[in-house]
């Protein structure tokens, strides 16, 4: 695909082949986001994993450290004082039976999807529509819950899921280009480290193959996984 002139300018900054250290790949997302709005920062890590195999698929939940520097807009469904819970903690969007209807005829308009045990018969019905986007509730990830309130409040502050793709690609966003590069520094090593602490046991040979920063219109920038913690990336 063909690139514009802005988008090869900020490219010819970045060597292609060098896996810079986390804290030095930062401070060049920075310099080359150079788009008239404030760019998403993402980190894609592609893992040594057989996600053929199901005890090889990762999936789970942290909360970054500085969140992701939007409001996350959150749909429950729930009746009854679950809905009540929702609504008192925030939730943006409540409803039971409507709520399903409403996203059986292809509104996704919400961030995170959180649902009560008791609706998830109807709520599985959602699979082809939320699964692809990643916003099927699941109690894996404490988003099949009678502790809405709680659920709703993680959600709210931050917490994000992370899960490998069918390439074994963990696709996240880590903040906004506006971030300054401490935080997005922290944020980019919270999602290594607990990438890193989830690695299955099964999993041989080397587990994290690349790594690599980038914004929404701006080139990638491969980043040396190894030197995730922060002293060593700083230092």
């Amino acid at each position: 695909m063909a690139h514009g002139k802005r988008y090869r300018k900020q490219a010819d900054k970045i060597q292609r082949e060098h896996a810079y250290p986390p804290a030095e790949a930062v401070a060049l997302i920075k310099e080359t986001a150079s788009a008239g709005f404030d760019e998403t920062v993402e980190l894609h890590l592609r893992l040594g994993v057989n996600v053929r195999h199901a005890e090889e698929q990762l999936r789970g939940t942290l909360a970054l450290p500085h969140g992701l520097g939007k409001d996350v807009t959150v749909a429950v469904f729930a009746e009854g004082q679950g809905a009540r819970d929702a609504e008192a903690a925030g939730a943006d969007f409540v409803g039971g039976q409507d709520l399903v209807e409403k996203v059986q005829e292809g509104w996704t308009g919400f961030d995170v999807a959180i649902s009560t045990p008791d609706m998830m018969k109807a709520v599985g019905q959602l699979g082809r529509v939320l699964g692809p986007q990643g916003k099927m509730p699941n109690p894996k990830v404490g988003t099949v819950t009678d502790d809405i309130e709680k659920a709703v409040g993680e959600s709210k502050s931050g917490k994000i899921e992370y899960r490998t793709d069918r390439q074994a690609i963990v696709h996240l966003a880590i903040g906004k280009a506006s971030f300054d590069e401490e935080k997005l520094l922290e944020n980019c090593l919270a999602v290594i480290d607990e990438v890193v602490r989830a690695k299955p046991s099964s999993s041989k040979g080397k587990y994290v193959l690349s790594a690599t920063l980038t914004t929404t219109m701006g080139p990638g920038i491969r980043v040396d996984a190894g030197a995730r913690t922060k002293d060593a990336a700083i230092a």
